[in-house]
């Protein structure tokens, strides 16, 4: 399949991937949490920590130090949310016996955590992190198509009309036609220039 294929693809799949986000927001994850708040939580996990600009030392006990020195040794990245918190630490190499059981601790104390949020859940805090990174994705193929048909439309707005009512909205080619104002040869030959521009835009 060729990119303008993949992208028109795309375009059609926007309504499936929003009702499919809205679904998987709703899910119950245990004692009265929704997959949305525990998502929104870390999102505010996130604010704190940018908020709180305090040394460690000052907040965290001797134990809880040493924690956080084996992360800045072994981690790239530090991910705001518990959940890939837990999915970043799984994946450190120990050096010896001592970050061995420091590692561990910290696995679990993570998956604490996640636990206590997860409540009831079946699936446990796996099912959480999972049901969390399909949400994440959802968010980032939506935002893409959000921005492009944006930028586009900041350029050609008839373009991102053209766009959003034949493969977002799904509508025949003769009613967008008309809704444009335009010809069907017009029509054919804008729909073409617009998908051309839009995969610009989505290949950034």
């Amino acid at each position: 399949m060729d990119v303008e294929k993949m992208t028109i693809e795309q375009l059609k799949s926007y309504k499936r991937l929003v009702a499919r986000k809205k679904l998987i927001e709703r899910q119950k994850v245990g004692s009265g949490l929704t997959v949305s708040t525990v998502y929104e939580d870390d999102k505010l996990q996130e604010l704190h920590r940018q908020l709180r600009g305090l040394p460690s030392y000052m907040y965290l006990d001797k134990q809880e130090q040493q924690l956080e020195k084996l992360a800045h040794t072994h981690l790239t990245r530090y991910p705001a949310g518990t959940k890939a918190q837990l999915r970043e630490v799984k994946q450190i190499q120990p050096g010896n016996a001592d970050e061995e059981q420091l590692v561990q601790e910290l696995s679990r104390k993570i998956a604490k955590v996640i636990e206590a949020r997860a409540g009831a859940a079946p699936e446990g805090y796996e099912g959480v992190i999972e049901r969390l990174s399909e949400l994440q994705d959802l968010e980032r193929q939506l935002q893409t198509i959000d921005e492009s048909l944006e930028a586009l439309e900041a350029c050609f707005p008839e373009y991102a009309t053209l766009l959003r009512l034949r493969y977002i909205e799904g509508k025949p080619a003769d009613f967008v036609a008309s809704e444009l104002g335009i010809v069907d040869r017009t029509f054919r030959r804008w729909r073409q220039k617009a998908v051309s521009e839009i995969v610009r835009f989505m290949s950034v």
